[in-house]
């Protein structure tokens, strides 16, 4: 395994991370196609003996489940030291007033249940999950300041927003010396690459680590659009995200695959290589639901594309719709 500053920090993070998405009490909200704690075990033990150190996910996730799930397996299995731990806030925990969103009430609330159920003292990055387009972010970021210097959380990261918002976010916590974010969680594959018009040329200019979610488009760079999975059949997100464009995608997944027969590797590995050699990518996040698509994932490591095959992947990629942002 290869590590990484996150962004400007000294905090080190494998080239890979382990989101955990998928794991998840399907009886308590978590996806039909999330896979049970026995299971999630095995990807989380599996995780750690390849050298990832490097684990995110949510407090929406199973409504809670998954941060429960994977806070258990990592006090069976790691040393807490070693691993950098990433949870987010924002998504509606409850129905009613301040289930969710990025007011003071809402943070200090969650990230104390977010504490309890991973079962430690502390997160490594605390990130925003959207933008609250209804809480000024001036009390959002003073809230966050305080979760760092209450030592409930060693940084902060945001994830799915307008470069404007992110630069917004980044000048108030400078103008009053509040903690900034050090990280952003977006939206970026080979048939999505809005982010790099101006979110990454951002990130690179700030020193913003980049973690990216959907590196494999929920599997839409895997395997032949023609083939389906219990995830590409329920997983509504993903339908959301690339079923419009799937026709204008298609040459490009066609590519991933001439490419991948060229190298003799699998597709998963010719994704993953393109945004690992990217700047400023830290590490795509992998949502793994079985021990074989780590090691799969783990062989993107070693793969090195020519800048003659790199062309070739992104040139036929043509405008998409933003998604994710709000």
């Amino acid at each position: 395994m290869e590590y990484v500053k996150l962004g400007n920090t000294g905090m080190d993070v494998s080239r890979l991370c382990l989101g955990s998405m998928g794991f998840g009490d399907q009886k308590r909200g978590a996806f039909q196609w999330a896979i049970d704690e026995e299971n999630s075990r095995l990807v989380i033990k599996k995780a750690i003996d390849i050298g990832i150190n490097f684990f995110d996910t949510a407090n929406k996730y199973g409504l809670g489940t998954s941060e429960e799930i994977l806070g258990r397996a990592l006090k069976d299995y790691a040393n807490r030291d070693e691993i950098v731990l990433a949870t987010k806030v924002y998504m509606p925990m409850h129905e009613g007033p301040n289930g969710g969103g990025l007011s003071r009430k809402a943070i200090m609330s969650e990230i104390d249940k977010s504490l309890k159920r991973l079962g430690t003292d502390y997160v490594d990055l605390y990130q925003i999950h959207r933008w609250d387009y209804y809480t000024p972010i001036e009390e959002t970021m003073e809230a966050l300041h305080d979760v760092v210097k209450s030592g409930k959380a060693r940084y902060i990261g945001a994830s799915s927003m307008y470069a404007w918002q992110f630069q917004k976010a980044l000048h108030v916590a400078e103008k009053n010396r509040w903690t900034k974010f050090v990280s952003m969680q977006n939206h970026l594959n080979l048939i999505y690459r809005e982010e790099e018009r101006e979110m990454l040329p951002l990130c690179m200019d700030e020193k913003i680590g980049v973690i990216t979610y959907s590196p494999l488009a929920g599997g839409k760079l895997t395997r032949d659009l023609k083939d389906t999975t219990l995830r590409s059949e329920t997983d509504h997100f993903s339908k959301q995200k690339y079923d419009a464009t799937e026709e204008i995608d298609r040459t490009i997944v066609e590519r991933v695959a001439e490419i991948a027969n060229r190298h003799g590797v699998s597709r998963v590995q010719i994704a993953l290589a393109w945004l690992l050699q990217k700047e400023p990518i830290t590490a795509p996040i992998i949502g793994a639901s079985k021990v074989s698509h780590l090691q799969d994932a783990e062989g993107a490591l070693k793969v090195k594309l020519t800048p003659e095959e790199v062309a070739f992947l992104e040139e036929q990629y043509v405008p998409h719709p933003i998604i994710g942002h709000n």
